[in-house]
This record gives C-alpha cells, structure tokens and sequence, in this order.
C-alpha cells in the first residue's frame, strides 16, 4: 500500500466508506446484456477467441450483446477470421472469483484470451502486491489449462473520471486503479504471450452508461477497435487494416 494510500485511509476512512455504502445504495443496478455468449462467424482462417471477466465483459451498460464489447469485437475480427468465441464474464466478479470460474470449465483451447477484470479489486481491500498475484495465476491458468497463445489485458479505467463516485471516494479509487495498472504494465510486458492495451475510455459525456459507472456501446466500440488491431497485429494478419 503506498503511503498516500495509507494517509488517506487514516484521515479519510470513515469518509470512504459512508461514500462507498452510500454510492452502491444509488446506483441504478444495470443487466448484463442480452443475446448469445459463444458463436462462429466470419471466414477465413480459424479465430478461437475467448473473452472473460467482470461486468464490464458482459456488456453492462448495452441492452444487447452486438453493442457490447463481445460482439462489436467479434463483428472487427470476423472481417478478416472465422471467429470461434465465448464469452465467460459475470456482473460482481473480482479477480480471485473469476479464478474460481475458470477452475469450473473444463479444459479447452483458444487462441486468444481478452481480459477485463479489477473494478471490484479495486474497490476491495487488496493490495496492488496481492492483485498482481492473482494477476498472474489468471494468465498462468489461461496458458497452461486453455492453451491461450496471447492474452490480451484490459486496463483498469479511469476510475477518477466516473460521474456515479462522488469526491473524495473518487480520488481514491482513481489513484488505487492507476497504481494497479502501472503494476499490471509491467506484468505484462514481462509475461510472453501477453499484451496490455493502451486504450484510455474515458468517460466523455453520453459514452456512458446511465449509471455513471459501466461503459456504453461508445465506449465498447473504441474498446473493441483497440483490441482488434492488437490482436490481428500480433497475429501476423496483413488484413488488420480492413478491421
């Protein structure tokens, strides 16, 4: 924990957590998005693509699933693939649950992994050290259990940005998240087989969602653009720039 971490806790811990109860109290409960969660589409060579985590990767904050993060990057990567994917992500999960999730599935092989996870880490008690742990056993299971060949990872957003967090809980959970993806950064690129994007969603007027703290399809769509030319880069494919 960083010193201005630990100041802010002590001087502004009860604070934090009134904001925090109070927050989750107000805030519009939102659905995952509705439609298919696995599917083959496109033509050309065999894209076995796997996309998981929290409510983010479920498309809260679209009312289906083509406007979500899933099926706007599908819809990229079939342009130029056939695209065998699935989607395991679920509203509520931080990085130990969807640990848990995984260790439920039965072995399979994909060849790209695209992760989001840390919102609820970050509103949590983890420290960084013990988020980039379980960073780490995340990608290690989706190389050794599922095969993956790249695993692209999502940064945490800019969490000082989101309307619904009123100040100073804002502050706090935005330099929490900051200081975890300046971890997850160097994970990744010590990691092979891993990439961390560089895609900053922030959260201008009307990209969200109505409740001031999930993405909306604006949102998914640059999100989903970032990851398809990474992903398509990385794969050699000379027809990235049609994606």
């Amino acid at each position: 924990m960083s010193k201005t971490e630990t100041l802010a806790k002590i001087m502004l811990g009860p604070v934090l957590l009134m904001q925090g109860l109070y927050t989750r109290r107000v805030t519009p409960k939102l659905p995952e998005a509705e439609g298919e969660r696995e599917g083959v589409t496109g033509n050309g060579e065999t894209l076995r693509l796997l996309i998981l985590g929290d409510s983010a990767a479920a498309g809260v904050g679209a009312s289906k699933q083509t406007e979500a993060l899933s099926g706007q990057l599908v819809s990229r990567l079939a342009k130029a693939y056939q695209v065998c994917w699935k989607l395991w992500a679920q509203s509520g999960l931080d990085s130990q649950t969807l640990l848990e999730l995984l260790e439920q599935y039965a072995p399979e092989t994909f060849d790209v992994a695209l992760l989001s996870i840390g919102v609820n880490d970050v509103t949590g008690t983890l420290s960084a050290a013990q988020w980039i742990a379980r960073q780490q056993q995340l990608m290690d299971m989706l190389i050794d259990k599922f095969g993956v060949k790249l695993i692209v990872i999502s940064p945490l957003p800019p969490m000082h940005l989101f309307p619904a967090l009123p100040q100073p809980l804002r502050w706090y959970l935005g330099n929490r998240a900051a200081r975890f993806n300046a971890r997850l950064a160097l994970l990744a690129d010590r990691t092979d087989r891993c990439t961390m994007l560089t895609t900053r969603l922030a959260p201008v007027a009307g990209a969200m969602a109505r409740d001031g703290f999930h993405p909306g399809p604006a949102i998914y769509s640059v999100w989903a653009d970032d990851a398809a030319q990474v992903i398509a880069r990385h794969l050699g494919n000379t027809a990235s720039g049609k994606l």
